[in-house]
């Protein structure tokens, strides 16, 4: 018998359509993959296609700065409006805004409507996974078919990560940075078809109501900050990136100021009080830090250090992020015996220790020498990934599991903004004069080693978090072994209250 749709009331919709368990699952998880691809895809070229498209030193760095902005901006935003308007609505409109953000990008007359077309591309990616994890909790019920369907989706996050780079390399010096876009582009056209044939509509009975404030102090809030990160990289001492970075944090206090007194909030922080929303919350935001920030750059560093080529790059990255896939697709098995909070810890613990198997990179070495601690980590990466996606959903009340979603990856990618520039300015503290020499090559091994060991220090930090949050946990409640893999249900919040 199919589940009853995510909501307030157990009465039955009546003609409701069928519920499709794995073409929920099959056009979630690929549109979760291009979302990653679609990031990634510049990171092994961003040099070749920032010349291309005739953009500068600070235009590189918006390549990828851009789709953070959009997606960070909006995600906790596309959460709540899919669980108050429907999943499957916001989730179909995102797929093909997808698409045509990646069809401007081909199309781009020059560097500046790309970088506008990687800023809508931000902001299609945020309607895309603020709903994929309602959407697969509502067609599968709680048990091991949803922890099953929840590994499945984090190894598509590893998956896009994985073949992102690769397939920017590739197509870029094969047929040019515009055939990047244009085949994401059909792809992902392709996808918005079949979601709004296959998905099943699903949202909260009670809609809340609109919290403008909310919506404009988190977005000019986060896109303020990230901006400030992405300028910060050229100097943090400069005014307007002194004057971005004060800005994002007076408006994402003013955010917080709002929803504590708003009577029906985007986001409850009340939840703050739940030690698995803040495990979800905080690891997804270590993750970010610690990891997804240094692995962006790492193709950068390989070839500054290395001298590889960019498809080489990414052929050496594609070790980790490969491995995470295959290590979320087992990750159920650890599910059976161990909560989704301590499953966050023990990946953010084993991601620390690969990453510091990656000191000591000098040039002329082999990257054969990075293949045990990228192995490790990837293994780390992959339990990582299925437990946060297990948290996201089982930490908040039913009925916002997309608000819940939008939250998670909302810090992740906030994460991953400051991660990007955390590494980058450790990475490049170590300076000698002449681009491209063998003393250049020696340094940038220097700051690399350094950045290795700032990003391994933030994943134990990460994971001594989630376990606080563990014991805190096992404090407030008594938590039953996870026999088949159901997380506690999550209290549900009564916003009237505040009244």
């Amino acid at each position: 018998m199919p589940p009853a749709p995510i909501g307030d009331s157990a009465a039955p919709a009546p003609a409701a359509a069928p519920v499709r368990p794995g073409a929920t699952l099959a056009v979630t998880a690929t549109a979760t993959a291009l979302v990653t691809v679609a990031y990634t895809a510049p990171t092994a070229s961003l040099a070749a296609t920032a010349q291309a498209a005739h953009l500068g030193a600070s235009g590189r760095t918006w390549i990828l700065t851009g789709t953070l902005v959009g997606v960070s901006a909006l995600l906790l935003t596309a959460g709540s409006a899919a669980d108050d308007h429907g999943r499957k609505r916001v989730f179909t409109l995102g797929t093909a805004l997808f698409a045509a953000a990646e069809a401007l990008a081909a199309l781009a007359p020059g560097g500046a409507v790309y970088l506008a077309a990687r800023v809508l591309l931000g902001i299609a990616s945020a309607a895309v996974l603020a709903p994929a994890l309602g959407l697969i909790s509502h067609a599968h019920p709680p048990g091991p078919a949803r922890v099953r369907a929840l590994g499945i989706w984090g190894a598509a996050v590893g998956l896009g990560i994985a073949v992102g780079p690769l397939y920017g390399a590739l197509v870029q010096q094969w047929a040019g940075w515009r055939a990047v876009g244009g085949g994401l582009a059909l792809v992902s056209a392709a996808v918005a078809v079949c979601a709004a044939g296959y998905l099943t509509e699903s949202k909260a009975d009670r809609p809340h109501a609109l919290d403008p404030y909310g919506v404009l102090t988190l977005a000019a809030g986060t896109s303020l900050l990230i901006a400030g990160l992405a300028e910060g990289r050229s100097g943090w001492g400069r005014p307007v990136v002194v004057a971005l970075l004060a800005g994002g944090v007076l408006l994402l206090a003013a955010f917080a100021a709002v929803e504590a007194r708003g009577r029906e909030p985007m986001l409850d922080l009340a939840l703050f009080r739940s030690p698995g929303f803040v495990a979800a919350t905080g690891g997804a935001l270590f993750t970010g830090l610690s990891l997804v920030g240094f692995m962006s750059y790492l193709p950068t560093l390989l070839q500054g250090v290395l001298g590889l080529s960019g498809p080489a790059a990414a052929g050496v990255l594609a070790l980790w992020s490969g491995l995470s896939v295959l290590s979320a697709l087992h990750a159920r098995r650890l599910a059976t015996h161990l909560s989704a909070t301590t499953l966050v810890a023990l990946g953010l613990l084993v991601c620390g220790l690969g990453e510091a198997g990656l000191y000591g990179l000098t040039p002329g070495s082999s990257w054969l020498r990075l293949a045990p601690g990228l192995a490790v980590a990837g293994i780390g990466s992959g339990v990582l990934n299925a437990a946060l996606a297990r948290l996201a959903v089982s930490s908040v009340p039913a009925r916002r599991a997309a608000m819940g979603s939008g939250a998670n990856s909302t810090a992740r990618y906030l994460g991953s903004a400051l991660g990007v520039a955390v590494t980058i300015g450790v990475a490049g503290s170590a300076r000698a004069a002449g681009p491209g020499s063998e003393a250049a090559a020696r340094a940038l091994a220097t700051g690399t080693d350094r950045a290795v060991l700032v990003a391994a220090a933030l994943c134990l930090l990460g994971a001594a978090l989630a376990l606080a949050a563990r014991r805190a946990e096992s404090g407030t409640r008594e938590v039953t072994p996870a026999r088949a893999g159901q997380e506690p249900a999550a209290p549900a919040l009564d916003h009237t209250a505040r009244r």
